[in-house]
C-alpha cells in the first residue's frame, strides 16, 4: 500500500448485481495525541489495509494540546475517539454521553517522575513539594491519586504546590518543580535524553500504587450505537485495529516506522519511536481489545474516592459495553 497521508480512500469491490464498485464505509479517528507510536495500532491497520479488508475508509486525525477527544464526538468531526477513560467519565457526569467500545490498552503508562536530590523517596515525601501535572483532562488520575493519599493540592506546608505542565518535562529540567508527570513510554525517556541519568531519578508508577486508571480506550457518543449500520462499522473498525495493535506488539521497529511515514510534522525520531513503540507494546499486551470489566470497576473506584473532592461522585451508568468487542471476537 502506497504510504500516503491518512484518510486515503480505500475500495472494496462487492459482489453486486452489476458488478460496480461501492465506496468503502468511511470512518473517522480522532486520537488524543499527535502522530506517534502511542497509536501505532491505527496506522499499522491503515498501513497494512487491515481496514481496507473490513470495507473501511478511515481518516485518522492527529490530536494536539487544545484537541479535547470528546469534543471532536460532540461536535461531529470524528466517528470515534481515543481517550483516557478519567477524562471520559468525567465528561460522561458533566452530560456528555461517551461510551467505551473497547480498550487497547490493559496497563496504564502513567508515573510522576522526580528528581533524587529533592530527598523524596515516599508519596509521603511529595509533601510541602511542587510538582508538575498536565491538565486538559490529564489531571484527574493525579488528583484521585493524592485525595486517596489525603495529601492537599493548594500548597501549604503539609500539601504541595501543583504547576501547570506543558507536555513536556521543563519544570523538572529547570528545577522548577521536584517531580512531574511523565508516561513509560515517552516523557521519561526525554528526561534520560535530557542528561539525567536513571540513577537520579525516582518514579512511582500508578500501576504500583494502585490507582491505574484506564488509558487509551476507544469511544463513541452512546446515541450512535442505536444505529445497527454504525454499529456495525464499529464492529469491523475494532477488529482492524486490534489486528493493527497485535501486528504492532510483534513488530515494534516495523511498526515505528509505519507510524514515522504518517507523522507529517516530521517532528519524531526513529530512536524514539522504536523506544515508545517497545513501551508501548507493553500496555496492550494481554488485551484482546474487550474491555475488562475489573478494570473499569478499579478505574470508578479510583476516581470516586478522594473524600469531598473525588473526580466522579456516583457511578456512571451505560458508560460502556462490550456488544461491539463480542461482536469483533467472533
Amino acid at each position: 500500500m502506497t504510504k500516503m497521508k491518512a484518510g486515503l480512500a480505500a475500495f472494496a469491490m462487492g459482489g453486486t448485481i452489476t458488478g460496480a464498485a461501492f465506496a468503502a464505509d468511511e470512518v473517522t479517528l480522532q486520537l488524543k495525541w499527535v502522530t506517534q507510536a502511542q497509536f501505532a495500532g491505527y496506522y499499522v491497520a491503515l498501513e497494512k489495509g487491515f481496514y481496507e479488508a473490513e470495507d473501511l475508509d478511515v481518516t485518522i486525525l492527529p490530536g494536539g494540546p487544545d484537541m479535547a477527544p470528546v469534543q471532536a464526538l460532540l461536535g461531529g468531526t470524528a466517528d470515534v475517539a481515543t481517550d483516557w477513560m478519567p477524562s471520559a467519565l468525567a465528561a460522561r457526569e458533566q452530560g456528555a454521553p461517551v461510551v467505551n467500545i473497547a480498550q487497547p490498552f490493559k496497563s496504564s503508562g502513567m508515573m510522576l517522575t522526580c528528581l533524587k536530590e529533592t530527598g523524596i523517596e515516599s508519596p509521603e515525601d511529595l509533601r510541602g513539594k511542587t510538582l508538575g501535572v498536565w491538565f486538559f483532562g490529564n489531571e484527574y488520575p493525579f488528583l484521585s491519586w493524592m485525595s486517596t493519599l489525603g495529601i492537599p493540592t493548594e500548597g501549604g506546608e503539609d500539601g504541595i504546590e501543583v504547576v501547570k505542565q506543558g507536555f513536556n518535562v521543563d519544570p523538572l529540567l529547570q528545577k522548577q518543580a521536584a517531580c512531574v508527570s511523565t508516561m513509560t513510554y515517552n516523557e521519561y525517556w526525554q528526561i534520560i535524553d535530557a542528561g539525567i541519568s536513571e540513577d537520579d531519578l525516582i518514579t512511582f508508577k500508578y500501576e504500583d500504587q494502585g490507582v491505574a486508571t484506564l488509558e487509551d480506550g476507544i469511544y463513541v457518543l452512546e446515541e450512535n450505537l442505536a444505529d445497527e449500520a454504525f454499529k456495525d462499522k464499529m464492529v469491523r473498525f475494532v477488529r482492524a485495529s486490534m489486528e493493527g495493535w497485535k501486528y504492532a506488539e510483534a513488530n515494534p521497529e516495523e511498526a515505528a516506522m509505519i507510524v514515522l511515514d504518517y507523522d507529517e510534522t516530521g517532528a519524531q525520531t526513529e530512536k524514539h519511536q522504536v523506544r515508545m513503540m517497545s513501551e508501548i507494546a507493553k500496555l496492550t499486551a494481554g488485551s484482546n481489545g474487550a474491555l475488562d470489566v475489573a478494570d473499569y470497576e478499579r478505574t470508578v473506584a479510583t476516581l470516586m474516592a478522594g473524600g469531598s473532592d473525588p473526580v466522579i461522585t456516583k457511578e456512571p451508568e451505560g458508560a460502556y459495553t462490550l456488544e461491539i468487542t463480542d461482536a469483533a471476537l467472533q
